[in-house]
């Protein structure tokens, strides 16, 4: 079974490689603050320290990871930087993931075909 192409295009769209995006996703905090970001508002990183047992400075290194595999973008407003999610790169992962079970799907089908045969 061949593994899905990171240029493969799937309904439509070209799927980037999704390693950074699981990388990034791999971490609790930055889970959280995935969530906390996905209402489509702009937030500071005082916003987004409130309630996390981290400090501004490990909120900031945690949003430059999320930054970085291009969950999050951030702004200057005024001194403070503002972040906002982008759902695409997780879109594009949960394509690939879809193409792998695809794959697996077509894979056990054919299994089971040859044992019943």
């Amino acid at each position: 079974m061949s593994s899905p192409e990171p240029g493969h295009a799937q309904a439509g769209r070209a799927l980037a490689d999704p390693a950074p995006v699981f990388a990034a996703l791999g971490d609790t905090t930055r889970l959280k603050l995935v969530s906390r970001l996905g209402d489509g508002q702009a937030h500071s990183i005082a916003q987004l320290t409130d309630g996390l047992e981290l400090t501004r400075q490990g909120v900031t290194k945690h949003l430059r990871v999320l930054e970085q595999a291009g969950l999050v973008r951030s702004s200057r407003v005024g001194r403070e930087s503002r972040f906002t999610y982008v759902p695409e790169p997780i879109e594009d992962a949960r394509s690939y993931l879809d193409s792998v079970s695809e794959q697996w799907d077509d894979a056990l089908s054919r299994l089971k075909s040859f044992i019943e045969s």
